[in-house]
Formats: C-alpha cells, sequence, structure tokens
C-alpha cells in the first residue's frame, strides 16, 4: 500500500486513510465494526496494524486511551455512526480531562444525506464540541492526507486531548491522487535559561518548599530526570490525583498522593509550604481539594506553575513564575541546575515521607468482615512484580490501590482522572495488548466491573491472562457512602443483585475464583496467575467496609448526630 509521495496513485478515502495511519506510526487499534466504515475495515486486511475487535465502543475508546496514556502516541479508536459514536463519548470525555491524546475515528452518513436527519445521523461538531481538541468531518479523499496528520498534532501538541474524525461513507469509496502526509513529530516547549536561574533563585530562598507532578506528556526518561532533581535538592514531591506513576513511592522524597480521601498530614504540609512547584498538571477539582487548597485566582504561596499549554496559565490560579514547558524539557532542564550546597527544609522532607509511610502502613488496618484487604493488599506488594500495571475505575474500592500500592515505576498506573466508571477492564485489555510481558491487574467493584464486563470475552479472545481483583460489596458503594452522610438511613437506588462472577469468568472462558476470607487470597491469585488466563477473583467485602477507615454504620451515626444540632 505504501506509494511514492512524488508520483501519487489513485487509491480509494478508506485506503488514503489506513496508508497515514501506517504512516503515522500506527501499530494497533480498537474498534467495534460498523457498516458505516467498511471500506476502511477492507483497507485494514492488507495493511500490517493489529486490530483488537471490542464488545461496546465505550470499551474500545477506553483501551485506546489507555494506550495513549502509556505511550504519549494518540490511541487509534474506530466506531461506527450514531449509536457507536455516542457509546464511545464516555472514552472521549477521559481522554478530555484526563490530557490524554486520542483520536476517534467515526463513520458517517453520505455526504448527499447529511443534514436530513438520516439513519444514524450526528451532528459531531455538536456533540463532540464541549469534550474534543477538534473535531472534523473529512469530505474529500483528496484531503485525508492534510487532516489525519493535523489530527495526530493537534492531539499530541500542547495539552494532549482527543480529536474526533467523521468519515461520510461515499467519501471513504471515492478516490483520489494524492502524497502522503509525513510522520507527526511531538513538538517540545524548552524553558529559558533566565527562567530556571529565576526558579534556582526561588527554590534557594525557600525554607518549606514543595513540589507537585501530574498531567501528561510525560516518559521514563522525564521522571528519572525530576526524581534526580528532587533528590538533589531534597524537596518533597506529591502525585497529584492518580498521577502516582510519576514519581517512586519509595524515594525518601516522596510525600503522597492528592487524591480522594487523602492524608490530613500531606495537606497540612502543602498549606504550611512557602514555595510550590506544580509540574505538567493543572490543578483541577480533586487535586486541589475542590478548589480550596490554594485561594483562586492568587494562592498565598507563591506559586510556580509549569505546563505545555500556555492557556493554563491563570485559568484558575495565577502563578508567581509561570514556565511554559513540556515535562521532558523541562525535566531535563532541572537535572542540570547546580546542587545546592546545603538545603533548610531537610527535616521537612524526611518528616513528609515518613507521614506517607504511616498513611499507606497496611499492619494497622482492620475492616469489618472475614476479608482483610489490609492483607490483600500487604499480599500484592509481596509477590508481584514492581512494575505491574494496576488499572481502576471509579469507586470506593480504588482507594486500595491508590493509599496502599507503592507505585514506583512509570507506565504502571491507568485511572481515569474523570471518574469513569467502568474504565478499568478495558484499560488492562489495552495495557496487555500493548506490554504482554507485563503483568496486569484490574482493580473493580461490583457496579464499576458491569459498566465494562462484556470486554472479558476481548480479552479471552485475544489470550490476554490479566487478574481482575473484583471486591463486591453488593451496592454503588460511594453513592451509599454519601448517601449515608447526607440522607443517613434513606438508603435508595443502591442496592445491587449481583452474578456469580466466578462463574461469570468460566462461562467466558477465563478462570474464575470466590474469595471469602482473608486466607482465601493467596492461594486463589496463585492459581490465576498459573491459569494463563484472563482470571476474575471474585472477592466478598462486607458491606459495612465502605472505606479502609470507616463504616456505614459510623457514616451514619455521625450525620444523625450532626442533623441533631
Amino acid at each position: 500500500m505504501t506509494t511514492n509521495p512524488s508520483t501519487p496513485t489513485a487509491r480509494t478515502g478508506g485506503q488514503l486513510l489506513v496508508q497515514q495511519l501506517i504512516t503515522h506510526g500506527v501499530q494497533h487499534l480498537f474498534c467495534v465494526p460498523g457498516e458505516s466504515y467498511l471500506a476502511v475495515l477492507d483497507a485494514l486486511h492488507d495493511a500490517d496494524i493489529a486490530v483488537t475487535v471490542c464488545r461496546q465502543e465505550g470499551g474500545a475508546a477506553m483501551m485506546a486511551e489507555a494506550q495513549g496514556k502509556l505511550t504519549g502516541q494518540p490511541g487509534i479508536c474506530f466506531v461506527t455512526r450514531g449509536p457507536g459514536a455516542t457509546n464511545a463519548s464516555a472514552g472521549v470525555h477521559i481522554a478530555h480531562q484526563d490530557s490524554t491524546p486520542l483520536i476517534l475515528f467515526v463513520g458517517q452518513v453520505a455526504r448527499d444525506a447529511k443534514g436530513r436527519e438520516a439513519f444514524q445521523e450526528l451532528d459531531y461538531r455538536a456533540v463532540f464540541g464541549t469534550m474534543a481538541k477538534w473535531v472534523v468531518d473529512i469530505d474529500d479523499p483528496a484531503r485525508v492526507p492534510e487532516l489525519v496528520s493535523r489530527a495526530f498534532h493537534v492531539a499530541t501538541s500542547g495539552r494532549p486531548g482527543p480529536v474526533v474524525v467523521a468519515l461520510p461513507e461515499d467519501m471513504l469509496t471515492d478516490t483520489a491522487s494524492v502524497a502522503d502526509a509525513l510522520p507527526w513529530q511531538a513538538a517540545d516547549t524548552h524553558p529559558g535559561a533566565e527562567q530556571m536561574a529565576e526558579l534556582a533563585q526561588r527554590l534557594q530562598a525557600a525554607q518549606r518548599p514543595v513540589a507537585i507532578v501530574g498531567g501528561s506528556r510525560w516518559s521514563a526518561q522525564a521522571v528519572e530526570d525530576f526524581t534526580a532533581f528532587a533528590e538533589r535538592w531534597s524537596i518533597p514531591v506529591y502525585c497529584s490525583f492518580r498521577r502516582q506513576m510519576l514519581f517512586p513511592a519509595t524515594h525518601p522524597c516522596y510525600g503522597g498522593d492528592l487524591g480522594l480521601g487523602v492524608n490530613p498530614k500531606l495537606l497540612a504540609r502543602i498549606r504550611a509550604s512557602d514555595l510550590v512547584l506544580v509540574a505538567g498538571g493543572r490543578l483541577s477539582e480533586v487535586p486541589s481539594q475542590g478548589y480550596e487548597l490554594f485561594d483562586i485566582p492568587t494562592p498565598r504561596q507563591p506559586l510556580v506553575h509549569v505546563h505545555a499549554d500556555v492557556g493554563e496559565f491563570g485559568k484558575l490560579y495565577r502563578p508567581t513564575q509561570a514556565i511554559h514547558a513540556t515535562p521532558p524539557a523541562f525535566a531535563a532542564a532541572l537535572r542540570k541546575l547546580p546542587a545546592p550546597a546545603g538545603v533548610p527544609w531537610q527535616v521537612h522532607t524526611e518528616a513528609a515521607h515518613a507521614e506517607y509511610l504511616a498513611w499507606s502502613d497496611t499492619t494497622a488496618i482492620r475492616i469489618p468482615g472475614a476479608l482483610q484487604m489490609g492483607e490483600v493488599m500487604a499480599h500484592l506488594k509481596a509477590t508481584l512484580p514492581a512494575d505491574t500495571v494496576f488499572c481502576n475505575g471509579a469507586g470506593n474500592f480504588a482507594t486500595w490501590v491508590h493509599r496502599f500500592w507503592p507505585f514506583t515505576t512509570y507506565g504502571s498506573q491507568l485511572a481515569p482522572t474523570s471518574g469513569s466508571m467502568g474504565y478499568g477492564l478495558p484499560a488492562g485489555v489495552g495495557a496487555k495488548r500493548l506490554w504482554p510481558q507485563r503483568e496486569v491487574v484490574v482493580f473493580a467493584g461490583d457496579g464499576d466491573f458491569l459498566m465494562h464486563g462484556q470486554e472479558f470475552a476481548t480479552a479471552v479472545q485475544y489470550g490476554l491472562p490479566i487478574v481482575v481483583v473484583l471486591l463486591d460489596n453488593g451496592m454503588y458503594g460511594t453513592i451509599r457512602m454519601h448517601q449515608e452522610r447526607e440522607y443517613p438511613g434513606r438508603i435508595s437506588a443502591t442496592q445491587l443483585k449481583n452474578p456469580d462472577f466466578k462463574a461469570y469468568a468460566q462461562a467466558f472462558g477465563g478462570h474464575g475464583e470466590r474469595v471469602e476470607r482473608t486466607e482465601d487470597f493467596a492461594p486463589a491469585l496463585a492459581r490465576a496467575r498459573a491459569s494463563g488466563l484472563p482470571s476474575v477473583l471474585h472477592c466478598l467485602i462486607d458491606p459495612e467496609a465502605i472505606t479502609p477507615t470507616g463504616t456505614l454504620q459510623s457514616i451514619r451515626a455521625s450525620a444523625l448526630s450532626r442533623k441533631q444540632f
């Protein structure tokens, strides 16, 4: 299919599109097939691109988003028009809030049927306009190289995000003689020498500085460079919500993560700091603790904000110093900063790490019921490789991973900052398809799992031996927790009657285990890992164990007591 750009030959829109994917280095894509883009499917038949066929478009988009998150290259997903596109919108929203490069190709009605509310027709600019960086219809096959190239650059530049490309059905079968585009290239923005000198002066003048890492566009090298800087300057480092793979938890400078149910001592230490360096992140609602951790628009602490998108500066917080740079370029520049002769905040950093270690200690954690998740997490830490990829969706169950698993390796965390349920299983499939040699563990709740539980069939189809640790408490636990806090004792619309998830896994052709007691977990995990199959460990959790340190009864009692006054 490769052609000489100087002598282009006539190709269909579908053939042109697939060739552009090859040109831009795409090796893998996810899809749910549809008649609206049959010409693309036909062109893929002869292309050297691995295709993962999924069971629902939301799962397909989340798999593509997961690969975009791990690689920094656009995840690629194809879905059909109308219902296929709207199903995929959950993955687009994740990519938007998580700043992940993603390109969603969607089928569209024929050009002469547009605007007539034809079968499954949607106005994609209206549907995706608020959650995508760019939405485009390709109405002319001759413009396929141009617009696909632009899609790759938009998805990856500045603050990365999703791009939606609509493909009219008849355009894909029309022909055009046009040259292929050049491969896309990532563009880094580098900090200036004067900016780095100013930052060094600010650090040297500080008494209790802190650093917060977040956002996207990082790499393993960038994490290594930033870690080396933190070590030389002995500065405490905190990770933004669900960005714990950006700094090793075992490092003596690590202070924890700014997530949900955060360590109060961590927040107190950040509030008491006299310089805050935010690298890569945008301090959105969760890491900013409901926008209350820092004053808006002018934080009390001097704020140095480093971001790849100049539009993020001053959006919420007025930085004392703004540095327009991508994480790799900024981290490389940090590594070149001369090491200080000494710092006055060494005790501050040591205390921050000690607070993290105490907060993540599983030995003191006891929850109601026969299955103790603290001991489960201790066993996982003792058993699994350090670079295991942990994936999760949304729910209180995720606290067990975020608080008690020590992330030490870049590319080992897949979790939606958007809080989208059902993400963990598709993300696990995407990770295992990308890195079959890495172990992949999915944490899921019972409600969360069945949002995209059908993608377990995809794992079986492609022989992906992921392990799903499924915590079943028979309810939408997070909502029940909030319900008890705001309307104590008035249970409504949160109860669930669940299937036998061990049998569910076996019915799909995978491996299933039922875990009711702490002592059941270790042998069940060993059998699952040895099976060579996608596995579900169906873990029965006492409904009272709503958080690692709280129960429904205590939350209800506290709420009732509060309402009496």
